[in-house]
């Protein structure tokens, strides 16, 4: 089946130029469900752009009964941030103008302090469905009024405009998966949240951090929150309902590459966690093994003690146990004879999920995390 497209407006720029965003959709000939799956919100995590090329030629050679419901697809999703550099470097982290980091600019509904006591006592002897529903209403109607309030003349910060475009396309899903990489060097893992850890297996990938602590504003919190937040309302006055509604990040790899195998595992992941959600009609690949859960506020990282160049430093992916040497640090102290090296030994054991990319660090900057336990 063919994708239909829509090009959409982004940015005006001074030289006349216009950003655009080019969406697909992929719709089947029956079902309501809709899954939305972005790339490349990070200016240097580009990876996700390659996975959804892969998913738009696999989605292509299926047939219209193999899909059930909407598949949107939205590659190159912030192309100011794709368009950064300095000098080799794609940086795209952070927005150039005002500062902020382009995941943490999201909506979230519940940040409107919604009456959600009188909501559950009106809704608690509902339907499941129709308590989504009216609540899925409440969020788009509380969307479309913000938007509607916007003043041409005044307008709006860019970051707020772009904001405003991803989550007009995504709000209404079901499922909505981002996919990151590090920005440094990683392994492929993804984030979770409560009660969806049966849907990670899905995944078919070895970790998952679980979200028990939250940044604020990023796009899968910003998405899923507000559902987590009336689940436990209800549940608080004696219905346990978890509502088909799940958000995703993947993290695929190093910022700034494209590693095959990474690119292959998001792939095989997404059809088969939407081939579990019945929104693709293809074999399911049943998990061999559990996903191994780390809570977020578990994960360890280590800063460099002082000034130095590393040397021997372990690669993402190394298992390590409380002792090992993590890395050697040469240091220049102006008051040594001559440099010295320290061996920095780990405090935990576990596995190192992430690495930063530059050998050479002043103290308190970034070396590498450590997954613990697992």
């Amino acid at each position: 089946m063919e994708a239909n497209t829509q090009i959409i407006d982004l940015q005006s720029l001074a030289s006349g130029d216009i950003l655009q965003l080019k969406t697909y959709h992929f719709q089947g000939k029956n079902g309501t469900k809709k899954a939305y799956i972005q790339a490349n919100l990070h200016g240097a995590e580009i990876v996700g752009n390659a996975v959804i090329y892969e998913l738009i030629e696999f989605f292509s050679n299926l047939n219209i009964e193999q899909i059930e419901g909407e598949i949107i697809l939205v590659p190159m999703c912030n192309p100011v941030g794709a368009n950064q550099r300095n000098l080799f470097f794609s940086t795209g982290r952070y927005s150039p103008y005002d500062g902020l980091n382009w995941n943490r600019i999201f909506w979230d509904y519940i940040n409107e302090s919604p009456d959600l006591d009188t909501f559950v006592k009106f809704n608690i002897n509902l339907s499941k469905e129709e308590i989504y529903y009216n609540y899925l209403t409440n969020i788009i109607n509380s969307f479309s009024h913000k938007i509607q309030e916007i003043n041409n003349n005044r307008n709006l910060p860019f970051s707020e405009h772009l904001r405003n475009v991803l989550q007009s396309l995504s709000l209404n899903a079901n499922y909505v998966i981002d996919i990151h990489s590090s920005s440094v060097s990683a392994i492929d893992y993804i984030y979770s949240f409560d009660r969806r850890q049966k849907s990670t297996d899905y995944f078919l990938l070895e970790y998952a951090i679980l979200m028990n602590k939250y940044d604020g504003n990023a796009f899968d919190e910003a998405f899923l929150n507000p559902w987590l937040v009336l689940e436990k309302k209800l549940n608080h006055e004696g219905r346990n309902i978890t509502f088909d509604v799940e958000a995703w990040t993947l993290e695929l790899g190093s910022g700034m590459r494209v590693k095959e195998e990474s690119v292959k595992k998001g792939v095989r992941g997404i059809i088969n966690y939407l081939t579990y959600k019945n929104i693709l009609k293809l074999e399911l690949i049943k998990p061999q093994n559990k996903t191994k859960f780390v809570l977020k506020n578990n994960l360890k990282h280590y800063y460099a003690p002082q000034g130095g160049i590393i040397r021997n430093r372990l690669q993402a992916g190394a298992k390590i146990q409380q002792g090992d040497t993590l890395y050697q640090l040469l240091t220049f102290e102006k008051k040594e004879r001559k440099p010295t090296i320290i061996d920095i030994q780990s405090a935990d054991q576990g596995i190192i999920y992430d690495v930063s990319t530059n050998d050479t660090v002043n103290q308190g900057e970034y070396i590498l995390g450590i997954f613990p336990h697992v």
